[in-house]
C-alpha cells in the first residue's frame, strides 16, 4: 500500500496563501478562495478512504495518509476531504507541513498562521475543530516517526 503512496502537493505554498488573504477585503471572497484550493487537491484514491485513514473530530469525512520518504527523512501526506471548503483548510494544512522533517513539523506554530489569516474566527466551532484535529494527526505522525 505505502509502495502506491502518492503525496499530495499543495496548490500553494503559505506565502501564497497569506497574500491572497490579503488581497481579498471579505470574507466571501476568502472563503470562494479556500474552496478554489480544495478544489485544486487531487483526490485520494478509495482504497485510502478507510476507516484508519478517517480524521476523528471533523465535522466532514477527512482522510489523511502519511509517509516518510526515506532519502530524505521528510514527511509526505495526503489529505482529502468530502467538503470543499475542508478540502481547501486541508491545502493549507499541506502547504504548511508538506515535505518537512519530524523535527519540523513538532516546531512549526500553524496556530500563528491562522491567528494572522483570521480563520479560526472565521469558521464555524466544528469546522475549527475539525482543522485542529488535521493538524493534531499530522503533529501524531512526525512525532510517532520521530520516536522511530
Amino acid at each position: 500500500m505505502l509502495s502506491e503512496f502518492s503525496p499530495t502537493l499543495p496548490p500553494a505554498t503559505v506565502q501564497e496563501i497569506r497574500d491572497s488573504f490579503a488581497f481579498f477585503d471579505g470574507w466571501e471572497d476568502k472563503y470562494r478562495f479556500l474552496i478554489d484550493l480544495g478544489k485544486s487537491l487531487p483526490e485520494l484514491p478509495e482504497e485510502f478512504r478507510t476507516e484508519t485513514n478517517l480524521v476523528r473530530g471533523c465535522q466532514s469525512q477527512v482522510w489523511l495518509i502519511s509517509h516518510c520518504d526515506a532519502q530524505t527523512g521528510c514527511l509526505q501526506f495526503a489529505l482529502d476531504s468530502d467538503a470543499h471548503i475542508v478540502r481547501g483548510l486541508a491545502a493549507i494544512v499541506l502547504a504548511a507541513y508538506q515535505n518537512r522533517t519530524p523535527g519540523e513539523i513538532i516546531t512549526v506554530d500553524i496556530e500563528e498562521l491562522f491567528a494572522e489569516l483570521d480563520l479560526l474566527s472565521h469558521l464555524s466551532a466544528t469546522r475549527g475543530n475539525g482543522l485542529r484535529a488535521m493538524v493534531s494527526r499530522v503533529i501524531a505522525f512526525a512525532r510517532n516517526y520521530a520516536a522511530t
